[in-house]
């Protein structure tokens, strides 16, 4: 259970923070990068919400706990010593992923194929799930980045890459089932 009493602490204004196993790094560190972003596609999330229907929201809804069980797992370092944790930590297990890969599977079966690549737009939804899709890209970049330094949980990397692809799917739904998508025309400004 978290409380949270005081909001300020005032131990993070020389500018390092703890991560969840207690030590302390830059705020700059791959790691708390990797985490910030997960948190900051967690608000863009929010904000798609505020335009979905009920049951995108639902699924949004779940999207933005998952995001933050993700953000605990980047939080806490030294996964090898999970087993002797007094607290073990919260991890993302591959069944989090396989329910973004069953949704993207239930949303695609109605899709056309694309024939072309398609700009971010249509609808207001459509529009905020893309911005939704590149931040999660950019946390995964950063979560395969701090891989190559340390270990992370395979299954953290993995549901960032399949929810970068649940969003372009979800945008698709938003444009009329992909009827109104914004079709890319190479090289119609030349």
């Amino acid at each position: 259970m978290v409380v949270l009493n005081k909001i300020y602490t005032r131990t993070g204004d020389k500018g390092d923070t703890a991560l969840g196993n207690g030590a302390r790094v830059a705020k700059h560190d791959v790691r708390v990068e990797a985490y910030g972003t997960s948190d900051e596609l967690n608000c863009f999330v929010g904000v798609a919400r505020l335009h979905a229907s009920a049951e995108t929201d639902t699924a949004l809804s779940l999207i933005q706990n998952d995001l933050f069980d993700l953000g605990a797992d980047l939080c806490r370092p030294d996964m090898e010593k999970d087993a002797t944790a007094e607290y073990p930590p919260l991890r993302m297990t591959p069944a989090q992923v396989e329910r973004l890969e069953a949704e993207i599977d239930v949303m695609t079966a109605t899709l056309e194929p694309l024939r072309s690549f398609i700009l971010p737009g249509g609808t207001e939804l459509a529009a905020h799930l893309h911005v939704c899709r590149t931040v999660a890209r950019r946390a995964e970049r950063l979560a395969t980045q701090l891989a190559t330094q340390e270990t992370v949980n395979d299954a953290v990397v993995r549901y960032l890459n399949r929810l970068s692809d649940w969003f372009f799917v979800a945008a698709r739904m938003a444009n009329n089932a992909g009827k109104d998508d914004v079709l890319w025309v190479p090289g119609a400004n030349r």
